[in-house]
């Protein structure tokens, strides 16, 4: 974690700190909910790597997906991608098939046997995080909760505008 910040710390961020130290509570508090997930995915039926359950994620999120539009969504290789794919379709879970208009280009769609492992995972980590979340007060859950709608609302402009890719705002 980037810093101690974690329950009773006094110099946690708080409602009156700048966005410096509300990204480092955020940052610290994705970090602990990457970990959380991974641990929940572990239990699954069927064991994926990280990459592997973002990449069958990704197909399933946008249907009819080709290797090349897979690799660019993943910031991988095409190597990589392809890599990926095989494992995935020997693994049952990702099918490919040529595209009906271009013999050429090759889409990926998942599995029956695919979606159900996406669905044990979401509800293994989302069973996870329930868990986290009852033990927190009513109150401090509801401002959780509305600290979550805003940050998703301010965050569509810098998603839309492609800004964060860039050095950080001054």
């Amino acid at each position: 974690m980037t810093h101690p910040g974690g329950p009773g710390d006094d110099d946690a961020a708080g409602p009156c700190d700048g966005p410096e130290a509300v990204a480092r509570a955020i940052a610290d508090a994705v970090e602990s909910l990457t970990s959380l997930w991974s641990l929940a995915a572990q239990g699954a039926a069927v064991r994926l790597s990280l990459h592997q359950l973002r990449a069958l994620r990704a197909v399933e999120t946008a249907p009819d997906l080709n290797l090349t539009a897979l690799a660019e969504r993943l910031e991988v290789g095409l190597p990589t991608a392809s890599r990926l794919c095989d494992r995935l379709e020997a693994a049952g879970l990702l099918e490919r098939a040529l595209h009906p208009h271009s013999r050429r280009e090759v889409r990926l769609t998942v599995t029956t046997q695919g979606r159900h492992v996406l669905d044990d995972v979401a509800a293994r980590r989302s069973q996870a995080l329930a868990v986290a979340l009852a033990a927190m007060e009513p109150a401090e859950l509801m401002l959780l909760s509305k600290g979550m709608r805003a940050f998703l609302a301010g965050q569509d402009p810098v998603r839309r505008s492609g800004s964060w890719r860039g050095s950080p705002p001054a």
